[in-house]
């Protein structure tokens, strides 16, 4: 008996001796958030490069979904109509032309950037930021070097040239009820030839009717159909396109050509700026603040110009060769107000409409 209690003893006690393991942990590491996604609500044309969009979702772990909507104007009819359930969390696109009623509409919301410090005070349309600018470009006339050249003409100096008998059938624009540069190019004309007047805007086009100008729908039909500089050789060797055309040509040939085929004719261009702006409503405010930053950053800005064909407002974002060569800006440019442009747009465009094509 005292030998089994000395066993059971000395068991205890190796018992208590003995250290006990803890439980086993289960090694959970902390799971990382889903991406957000930011709606870019925006026109057809936009472009950006995959690696730069790619670079903007790795850095602030979002999604970023492109919603084209149409060319600037029915962007803007999109946005204003859905304003109480947005489609988007951002607004890009909208131009001077329009930009009068983006204001008035609403739907945006303002945001300083610290990125506005680099950009010209000149492209800062709206003092409450609802709208910040992000690149620029000129609707200017295209003329075809080779026909005048052929015809022993030089190029016309002023809008008002385009009315003598010399340039008669010569001359291809946009209507400005459904094309974007028809509508800056009727604005242009309204800014050199002023209502009230002895030479208005609705005489020069009337003078320009006279002289068998060719009105198409939109610019594709008016550069690539009606346009003799371009490769679709139409009949007529001006025509109402972008400061930057000359620079397509000689990028798209694919070094085919050292030098354009076209030029661009000083006296006729119109400035045209666009914007980005925070939709009302968004449920990602932070996000998009951070994306309007990004747009304004010189990566984004450099990648503009080979993506879309218009300049960078930032003045540290550098220009590509083809750029510096052959797309300088004009020297001058016409300008009207936004205010000016949103309270005489429709009835200009339906003055116009009567004048030209009744």
């Amino acid at each position: 008996m005292k030998r089994l209690i000395l066993f059971l003893t000395t068991a205890m006690l190796l018992a208590a001796c003995v250290v006990q393991a803890p439980p086993p942990r289960t090694s959970e590491q902390p799971q990382p958030a889903a991406p957000r996604t930011l709606t870019i609500m925006t026109h057809d044309s936009f472009g950006a490069s995959e690696d730069v969009i790619a670079e903007f979702e790795q850095a602030n772990n979002a999604k970023v979904v492109i919603l084209k909507s149409g060319d600037a104007g029915s962007t803007l009819n999109k946005a204003i109509l859905s304003k109480d359930a947005p489609l988007a969390d951002v607004l890009y696109g909208v131009d001077n032309t329009f930009l009068g009623r983006a204001l008035t509409a609403g739907i945006l919301e303002p945001y300083d950037s610290p990125a506005l410090a680099d950009i010209p005070d000149r492209f800062k349309l709206d003092p409450q930021n609802r709208m910040l600018p992000v690149d620029y470009g000129h609707v200017i006339i295209n003329y075809d070097k080779a026909f005048l050249k052929d015809k022993g003409l030089a190029p016309p100096k002023s809008l008002r040239e385009l009315t003598e008998p010399q340039w008669k059938g010569m001359l291809v624009v946009q209507n400005p009820a459904t094309s974007s540069p028809g509508l800056a190019f009727l604005l242009a004309t309204i800014a050199a030839f002023p209502e009230g007047s002895d030479y208005d805007w609705k005489r020069f086009w009337q003078d320009l009717r006279a002289n068998d100008v060719y009105v198409s729908p939109d610019w594709s039909d008016a550069y690539y159909t009606q346009f003799s500089g371009s490769s679709g050789k139409g009949p007529r060797p001006l025509v109402v396109s972008y400061a930057t055309s000359p620079a397509a040509e000689v990028f798209f040939s694919e070094g085919k050509l050292e030098e354009p085929p076209t030029g661009n004719l000083e006296g006729t261009a119109f400035e045209q700026i666009e914007f980005v702006g925070i939709l009302k409503g968004t449920k990602n405010r932070d996000l998009a603040e951070k994306w309007v930053d990004f747009m304004l950053s010189k990566r984004f800005q450099e990648d503009i110009p080979m993506q879309m064909f218009v300049y960078p407002v930032a003045k540290t974002a550098a220009w590509p060769e083809v750029f510096v060569k052959f797309g300088q800006p004009p020297a001058q440019a016409f300008s009207l107000t936004p205010e000016q442009i949103d309270q005489g747009r429709e009835r200009w465009i339906e003055e116009w409409t009567a004048l030209v094509l009744k």
